[in-house]
C-alpha cells in the first residue's frame, strides 16, 4: 500500500482527497495536517467521515509525514514552495494542488500572485499535471503541479483542434462558469448564500489568476503564442464548471466531430458526446470525467466547444489522484471510477 499524506486538510480539496482516497485500493492515508486544527479528529470536523476515518489532524511539520511515499499539498499559494524541497530530498513524491509550480515564469508568478517565487530549481523540475497532455513526463516526475480547474476544462476542449492545426489561434474566447466551491471554504462575503443565490455574475474580467496558466499551456500545445479572452462567471450552485469556447475554423468544411472522437477514443476520463447533445455539469458531479460537445455555428466558420467538469474532482483532487496513479505505475482509473450523481 502506498503511504499518503495530505497537507492542508480542512479545505474542500483536502476533504475531497480523503473522500476519493478512501475507496482507493492501493493507498492508505497515514497523515493529514492542519495548523489550526492540530489534535482534532478529522471526523469531528467532517461528520461525513464518521465511522470511516480515525485520523487526527497533525501539524504540517509532524515527523509522520516523513513516512509518506507521496504528499498532496492542498494549500494556498506560497505554502508548498516553502516545504516541498525537504520532502523531495527524502525521496517523497509531491503533488501540489496549488499554484506554486504551474507558471514557468517567476516574474509572471509574482505579477499574478503578489509574492516572490523562491524555488527556481524546483520549478524547473516540476511537471504540469494535465494527464491527457503530459502523461509520459508525469510517469517519472517527483513534483507535479496539478492544473487549475478552468485551465483543465479549457485545455481539454481545445487540444484536438490545436493538435490538428484547425483553428485561428489569434482569437480564442473562453466563456466559463463555476460553482461557488471554487472559491474555497474561507469566509468571504461575495460567496455567502444570500449573495450568490438567484444571481449570476462575471468576475476577474480585468484579469484572473488562471489566465496566464491557460495562455502558457495553450502556447506550449500550439508551439506559438495564442490570443485569449477569458471571462469566468460565478453561478449559484456548489459544484460544477462549464467552459464554452468560441473559435474560428481555418476550414469551415472540417468534420470536427470525428476529430474529437479520434483524439479522445483512448482517454477514459474524457467523453465526447454524440453530435447534437450538450453536456450538463450535473452529469459529471462528484466524478473525474470531462464531457465535451462540439457544434458549428450556422453560416460561419465559428465553432463552439462545450466542456464540463466537477471543479473539485477533475478540476482538483481527482486529477491529483490520477496523477498519483500515473507516478506509481498504477491503473490510471484506480479509485476514480465514480460516475456522476443524479439527481
Amino acid at each position: 500500500m502506498i503511504k499518503v499524506g495530505i497537507i492542508g486538510g480542512t479545505g474542500y480539496t483536502g476533504i475531497e482527497l480523503l473522500r476519493l482516497l478512501h475507496n482507493h485500493s492501493q493507498v492508505t492515508v497515514i497523515a493529514i495536517s492542519s495548523r489550526s486544527e492540530a489534535g482534532q479528529r478529522v471526523d469531528k470536523m467532517f461528520p461525513s467521515l464518521a465511522g470511516q476515518c480515525d485520523l487526527v489532524f497533525s501539524l504540517p511539520d509532524d515527523v509522520i509525514l516523513n513516512q509518506c511515499e507521496v504528499i498532496f499539498f492542498a494549500t494556498p499559494h506560497g505554502v508548498a514552495m516553502k516545504s516541498v524541497g525537504g520532502f523531495i530530498k527524502q525521496g517523497i513524491k509531491v503533488i501540489d494542488l496549488g499554484a506554486d509550480f504551474r507558471l514557468n515564469d517567476t516574474v509572471e508568478y509574482q505579477k499574478w500572485y503578489g509574492s516572490e517565487h523562491t524555488q527556481d530549481d524546483l520549478l524547473s523540475s516540476a511537471i504540469y499535471g494535465l494527464c491527457e497532455v503530459n502523461r509520459e513526463q508525469i510517469k517519472n516526475a517527483t513534483l507535479v503541479a496539478n492544473p487549475g480547474c478552468y485551465p483543465t476544462a479549457i485545455q481539454l476542449a481545445l487540444k484536438p483542434l490545436i493538435d490538428n492545426k484547425l483553428i485561428d489561434l489569434s482569437n480564442i474566447i473562453a466563456d466559463c462558469k463555476s460553482g461557488v466551491s471554487g472559491a474555497g471554504r474561507g469566509v468571504n462575503q461575495a460567496t455567502l448564500l444570500c449573495e450568490v443565490s438567484e444571481s449570476f455574475k462575471a468576475y476577474g474580467v480585468s484579469g484572473h489568476r488562471h489566465y496566464p496558466e491557460i495562455k502558457q499551456e495553450l502556447a506550449l500545445l500550439a508551439g506559438e503564442s495564442v490570443g485569449l479572452t477569458f471571462v469566468p462567471h460565478l453561478v449559484p450552485m456548489i459544484r460544477g464548471m462549464q467552459a464554452t469556447l468560441y473559435v474560428d475554423l481555418l476550414d469551415g468544411n472540417t468534420e470536427v466531430q470525428s476529430v474529437f472522437a479520434e483524439a479522445y477514443k483512448d482517454e477514459h476520463f474524457v467523453t465526447v458526446l454524440d453530435a447534437g447533445i450538450m453536456p450538463e455539469t450535473r452529469s459529471v458531479k462528484s466524478s473525474n470525467f470531462c464531457q465535451i460537445a462540439v457544434q458549428k455555428a450556422p453560416d460561419s466558420n465559428k465553432l463552439i466547444i462545450v466542456s464540463v467538469i466537477d471543479n473539485l474532482v477533475k478540476g482538483a483532487s481527482g486529477q491529483a489522484i490520477q496523477n498519483m496513479n500515473i507516478m506509481f505505475g498504477l491503473d490510471e482509473n484506480t479509485g476514480l471510477e465514480q460516475i456522476g450523481l443524479l439527481p
